[in-house]
């Protein structure tokens, strides 16, 4: 029995060896997607700090969710360039128009 299973192994690994040169990975940029944006709220910042480093939004828009434990209020706020999103009073995601 520990023939069978030395000579199963042998075989997937000598497998792997000539397989090894097949694989590969490709990197793919679309745009600038690899630029981090500092130049916008940061995920963790709370309304207030937004708010006292970026100014007044020109628009705040209705919440969206809280229907249920589940679907929490989603606040949105647009500025120019850019709109933030808050999940209650906290940053989740700030997008770039046309993004």
């Amino acid at each position: 029995m520990n023939l069978k299973f030395v000579l199963a192994n042998t075989l997937l690994a000598s497998g792997l060896f000539v397989a090894a040169p097949m694989i590969h990975a490709e990197t793919v940029t679309l745009g600038q997607t690899n630029v981090r944006a500092t130049n916008v709220p940061q995920r963790g910042l709370n309304m207030s700090q937004v708010e006292k480093r970026f100014g007044a939004p020109e628009a705040k828009l209705p919440p969206a969710g809280g229907d249920t434990p589940l679907h929490p209020v989603i606040n949105r706020w647009q500025y120019n360039g850019f709109t933030v999103y808050f999940e209650k009073n906290i940053v989740i995601h700030s997008v770039r128009d046309g993004a």
